[in-house]
C-alpha cells in the first residue's frame, strides 16, 4: 500500500505523514542488520520466515535485483512484524519508490546533493552512507541521526570508528561491508556503533539455494549479538 506522505516533508501533516518505526524503535529493535540480495520474488516468504524464526527483526532488501521491490513486499506479507528497508538507494526516485513499495526504512550508498536535499523529511528513517569524518559531519548537519558507515573494511574498519569516536562521540555508525560473522561482535562493542549489517546471514548463494536452515542457524547467530 502506498505511504499517502511518500516524498513529502513529515511536518506538513504529522499525523498522516508519522512513521511506521521511529529511527529510536529501529535501532533498538536491530543487532547485525542482514543485507539481502534476493532475484526471485518465490525466495522471499521461506527467507523471510527464516530470518524472524532465527530471531532477528530488522533486515535489509538491497535494490540490486528487478525483483527488489516485489520481494521486499512479499517479505513483509510473510512476515508483517519484521522491519524491511530498502537498502542501495541512489536517488530520490527510488526512494519514493521504496517507500511507495512499503519500506520502514531506506539505506543509501553514499549522500549526493538530491539525495540530501530529499531524504531528512522523507518519512522514514534513514540510514545514508559515509566513509570520512567529513562526510559524517556533513550527513549530521544535513539532519541524519545514525550513519552507514560504509565500505567498512575497506574504508579503515573497527579502528577508524574508534579513531573517530574522540572527535565525533555524538555520531552513531551502522558499519556495513565486508563484516564477518566473526567481526560482528568487536564492531558493536564500539562505543558509537549502534548496530552492524552483513550479508554473511544469508549469502546470495544460500539464498538461490534455498538453504533456510543454515540462514535461520545464522540469524539466530547474529540475533544473540544484539
Amino acid at each position: 500500500m502506498a505511504l499517502p506522505c511518500a516524498g513529502l516533508p513529515r511536518w506538513l501533516n504529522k499525523d498522516i505523514c508519522k512513521m511506521a518505526v521511529s529511527m529510536t524503535e529501529l535501532v533498538e529493535a536491530a543487532s547485525v542488520i542482514p543485507v539481502l540480495t534476493v532475484g526471485e520474488v518465490s525466495q522471499a516468504a521461506p527467507l523471510a520466515k527464516a530470518l524472524k524464526a532465527g530471531g532477528l527483526r530488522v533486515v535489509e532488501m538491497t535494490w540490486r535485483t528487478e525483483a527488489a521491490l516485489e520481494v521486499m513486499q512479499a517479505m513483509k506479507s510473510a512476515e508483517p512484524d519484521l522491519i524491511v528497508g530498502m537498502g542501495t538507494i541512489r536517488t530520490p526516485d527510488q526512494a519514493r519508490a521504496s517507500m511507495d513499495a512499503g519500506a520502514d526504512f531506506l539505506v543509501s550508498p553514499g549522500l549526493t546533493p538530491s539525495l540530501s536535499s530529499f531524504l531528512p523529511s522523507c518519512g522514514v528513517p534513514v540510514l545514508p552512507g559515509v566513509a570520512t569524518a567529513g562526510e559524517a559531519m556533513s550527513a549530521v548537519e544535513a539532519g541524519f541521526e545514525v550513519l552507514k558507515f560504509f565500505p567498512a573494511e575497506q574504508a579503515g574498519g573497527r579502528s577508524y570508528l574508534k579513531s573517530l569516536y574522540g572527535p565525533l562521540p555524538d555520531i552513531r555508525f551502522c558499519p556495513t561491508g565486508s563484516i564477518s560473522a566473526e567481526m560482528a561482535t568487536d564492531y558493536l562493542a564500539l562505543p558509537n556503533v549502534v548496530c552492524v549489517g552483513g550479508s554473511w546471514i544469508a549469502t546470495k548463494a544460500m539464498v538461490e539455494e534455498g538453504d533456510w536452515a543454515t540462514i535461520e542457524a545464522n540469524a539466530r547467530l547474529a540475533a544473540a549479538m544484539g
